[in-house]
């Protein structure tokens, strides 16, 4: 029965095709969360709270490197093989009786499964391209406006709001920026009225991150 559980809650893991995607990425080679952020097109905060499930449920390890920096890697990695076999030869030996209401039953059950993981990974792949779109659009205005952002550093705090609204601790991790670095950087924002900021939360105020002078 442990062994049945434990089944479900890993199939429950990769029931995730963004966790499935950051796998697969680690099994190439460890990554900082802003590398896995641009490679696979996801939010750094959704990174962040992919990585600290499988982190809980040991399947990812982190370190630090010489710049504090934190970078993930597969500390045990998974590999599910699944068959499924024919149903009805599945059957052969057995009494039939009432079996084939459940073997049908089964059946839609899986053919139903199938297509609802197939519009959710479409879903994904479309929020996957608006995510793009905006990052696209984050740097063509870093690049024609140079007086709203005057360093990288401010470019890529402003790219990592721009997903959604962040703790200063989350801020940090996706940036990889220190507190000492960090801290100019919100304090000019926030006397340019850039970002909004609350004791736990940074949020970019979008219409300022709009504006062109």
């Amino acid at each position: 029965m442990e062994d049945l559980a434990e089944f479900a809650r890993l199939l429950d893991i990769l029931g995730n095709r963004n966790r499935r995607r950051i796998i697969g990425l680690l099994r190439q080679k460890p990554c900082f969360v802003t590398e896995i952020s641009e490679t696979l097109m996801i939010s750094p905060k959704a990174v962040i709270d992919h990585l600290q499930l499988m982190e809980r449920e040991e399947i990812l390890s982190c370190q630090m490197d010489d710049r504090r920096r934190k970078y993930y890697y597969l500390a045990n990695d998974i590999l599910v093989d699944v068959t499924l076999h024919s149903l009805q030869s599945a059957m052969i030996g057995h009494d039939e009786t009432g079996k084939n209401a459940e073997n049908e039953r089964t059946r839609q059950a899986v053919v139903m499964l199938a297509k609802m993981v197939q519009a959710h990974d479409q879903l994904v792949a479309h929020l996957e391209q608006l995510n793009h779109d905006i990052d696209t659009k984050l740097a063509d205005l870093a690049r024609n406006h140079n007086d709203l952002f005057r360093s990288e550093r401010e470019l890529s705090v402003a790219v990592a709001l721009s997903h959604e609204p962040l703790a200063p601790d989350e801020l940090m991790e996706v940036t990889r920026c220190t507190p000492d670095e960090l801290e100019p950087v919100l304090a000019e924002f926030v006397k340019r009225g850039i970002v909004s900021r609350t004791k736990n939360r940074i949020t970019l105020r979008g219409i300022h991150a709009d504006q062109s002078q």
